[in-house]
């Protein structure tokens, strides 16, 4: 995937459409290849060579979609970091990854000077200031780049980004994302969704995390305007629905439960909406269904992937009605499911899902093995459970840390999740396994109610009674006034388990 030529034709053919709007601001697509040309061009003048490391810290804005695409004309690899790491967070993975040039903005807890004497790789660092004292000023070289087409010769073997995936804590883990694959996600959504330059979507995703990045790509690929939030915020994000006729986006459930427990909900008017998709949990179908009400015209979708398989990798068929499935993979992508024995299992049985693909990523970087484990006999393991049903339709039943084993009973966390959000006064729920000495292993229930609700452990244990078996049902209850989350909006259940302090 050529980002430079793909930028030249989308300008040739939208110049002036609304590529980003940002805060209110309209940045054109000529904007954009002009900005993204500029900084290439001196990236390579400060001396960044083809497939060395620029790493990004930014928020969500207009420079991290110059940073990326800029990467790319250039031949570079970027290395797209969360704005919420902390420094020492930050310096691990720019020492794992040896980035050579930091792109970032000024941040309280951030001592710039301190990063170059912790990272000796790291030559150059640009902030997004005009007075940017000992570093370079983003502002100054964007106003003094050339606009031509960078000229490199880029290889489809060559690597586009490394994604950090468990880099917040202990050693980082580096997915590798080629160039032929950053074609992946949009094509994909061409086949999952119809996708063309009129349509408008909705960004508060972290760009930093695959799922904001695929925002950027279909928005180059295939013209469609993003408007792009720094964070995500409820009430902001129904604001800008309204009033820039939003047409489609996606998001994890529990942003989706977010938008609903707002008062004022009912209010904004989303008859814009032609479809939107719901990644990153299995009990999305709750979500989706409530949101559908006030909007029943348009298409609600489930959809499945990974960092590692460029996702979408999986999407409800639109028109479907099977809301609890994640629908089939695209035509060019394998999906199959897998004992502990790497054996593919028969129709409808429980086990691990597994990928073959050109979609799939190499491994991960400076990492054996890691990578040895996941990518097992050409297919790669994702530590999802799942099933297929009679008409190959996948679902997912949680990860293989979401099973928990009571008495020689199999329980799926995601299943009683699913089961507590059907009561009407919950507002997020999550179930993990907690040890236990007599069955060794037994559900916990961590529950937020909606505001002014009030619902007792005995009421909650009653209404599950009457849905689940009594082995499913959680042994232990905490009530609670918010969940953790992880930056792409996901309840952090590592947190829960006490495998991780909330930062």
């Amino acid at each position: 995937m050529n980002i430079a030529d793909i930028l030249e034709v989308r300008v040739k053919n939208t110049p002036d459409k609304p590529s980003l709007i940002f805060k209110g601001k309209n940045i054109t697509f000529r904007q954009l290849k002009d900005s993204s040309f500029k900084l290439a061009n001196q990236l390579m003048g400060l001396g960044l060579l083809k497939s060395e490391r620029l790493a990004i810290y930014l928020p969500n804005s207009p420079e991290y979609a110059y940073s990326y695409l800029a990467s790319w004309c250039a031949g570079a690899t970027a290395v797209p970091l969360d704005f919420m790491l902390t420094e020492d967070e930050l310096v691990s993975c720019l020492l794992h990854s040896e980035a050579k040039i930091l792109i970032t903005k000024p941040k309280p807890s951030l001592n710039l000077e301190a990063l170059k004497t912790r990272c000796p790789e790291l030559k150059k660092i640009i902030v997004c200031v005009d007075d940017a004292g000992p570093c370079l000023s983003l502002e100054k070289l964007l106003s003094e780049g050339s606009a031509r087409k960078p000229q490199v010769e880029i290889q489809d073997k060559d690597y586009a980004i490394i994604f950090y995936t468990s880099g917040t804590t202990g050693r980082p883990k580096g997915v590798l994302v080629s160039y032929l694959q950053l074609e992946a996600p949009p094509k994909s959504m061409a086949h999952f969704v119809d996708l063309s330059q009129k349509d408008t979507t909705l960004c508060a995703v972290p760009l930093s995390h695959l799922g904001g990045l695929v925002y950027l790509q279909n928005n180059i690929y295939h013209g469609v305007t993003v408007v792009l939030m720094e964070r995500f915020i409820p009430k902001e994000f129904l604001e800008n629905i309204q009033n820039y006729k939003v047409s489609c986006f996606w998001l994890v459930p529990s942003m989706y439960y977010a938008i609903l427990q707002l008062k004022e909900f009912e209010t904004y008017d989303l008859s814009s909406l032609r479809w939107l998709v719901s990644f990153g949990a299995s009990s999305a179908p709750d979500a989706l269904r409530r949101f559908h009400q006030y909007c029943p015209k348009a298409h609600f979708l489930n959809g499945w992937g990974l960092t590692e398989t460029n996702a979408p990798t999986s999407v409800l068929p639109m028109g479907s009605t099977k809301i609890e499935s994640i629908g089939k993979p695209a035509p060019w992508i394998e999906i199959k499911i897998f004992d502990e024995e790497d054996k593919e299992v028969a129709q409808g049985g429980v086990g691990e899902v597994v990928v073959r693909s050109w979609v799939v990523s190499d491994g991960y970087y400076k990492d054996p093995e890691a990578t040895a484990q996941a990518m097992r006999n050409g297919w790669f393991h994702t530590g999802d459970l799942g099933k297929f049903d009679a008409e190959e339709y996948l679902y997912i039943v949680g990860r293989k840390k979401e099973m928990i084993k009571v008495g020689g009973e199999i329980v799926f966390e995601p299943e009683i999740e699913s089961v507590i959000y059907k009561e009407p006064r919950i507002l997020e729920a999550a179930v993990v396994g907690v040890s236990d000495g007599l069955r060794g292993e037994v559900p916990k229930a961590f529950v937020v109610l909606k505001e002014g609700s009030l619902l007792s452990e005995e009421e909650l244990r009653y209404f599950l009674r009457q849905h689940l078996a009594h082995f499913k049902i959680p042994h232990y209850f905490e009530f609670r006034q918010s969940l953790p989350k992880t930056r792409s909006g996901k309840v952090d259940k590592e947190i829960l388990r006490g495998e991780k302090i909330n930062e």
